[in-house]
């Protein structure tokens, strides 16, 4: 049996499916990887996000919870950019990311990490090098070629669409 961990880096992939023009429904995300190869079974699946206060995307990580996710939040921090003179906000969740994939490495041999952060690089290769299989799921333009080199399989999340996309009903 193959054990599988799931790590959403979920503002990254906010800004991907925004750029693609449509969005992944988490339950969908489970069933596929679950099913896409045999004797899998699930034994973690993690989402990390910013929030703007506490109660930001309340319904939503309720909803990501009693689908089985461990929800791991930040707030956002503001920042603001000399060159441009604009404000913006970042909540960086990498840490938190990398701490779980090495807290639960005995409980997993497959990841699928969804992010494009080329800073997973160097924790990818090490987890790679104790045997554990990597799938990173982005798409063309996000995913840093670090990463990409970095993992064992590549999935653009276009190539998966009708797989895991939300649908209305």
């Amino acid at each position: 049996m193959n054990r599988l961990s799931i790590f959403v880096d979920g503002n990254n992939m906010f800004y991907a499916q925004q750029k693609n023009g449509w969005f992944f429904d988490p339950r969908r995300v489970l069933t596929y990887f679950q099913t896409v190869q045999p004797n899998t079974t699930l034994t973690n699946a993690f989402w990390y996000t910013g929030l703007k206060d506490p109660q930001d995307q309340r319904g939503f990580r309720d909803a990501l919870i009693s689908l089985g996710y461990t929800v791991r939040t930040k707030i956002l921090k503001e920042y603001y950019d000399d060159n441009s003179g604009k404000y913006s906000q970042k909540a960086n969740l990498d840490i938190e990311i990398v701490v779980d994939m090495f807290n639960t490495v005995e409980q997993y041999d497959k990841v699928v990490l969804f992010s494009g952060d080329g800073d997973f690089e160097r924790a990818i290769e090490l987890l790679r090098s104790k045997s554990t299989h990597i799938t990173v799921v982005s798409t063309e333009g996000m995913i840093a070629r670090e990463l990409r080199n970095a993992t064992d399989r590549y999935i653009d999340l276009n190539d998966i669409r009708a797989k895991i996309e939300k649908v209305d009903g």
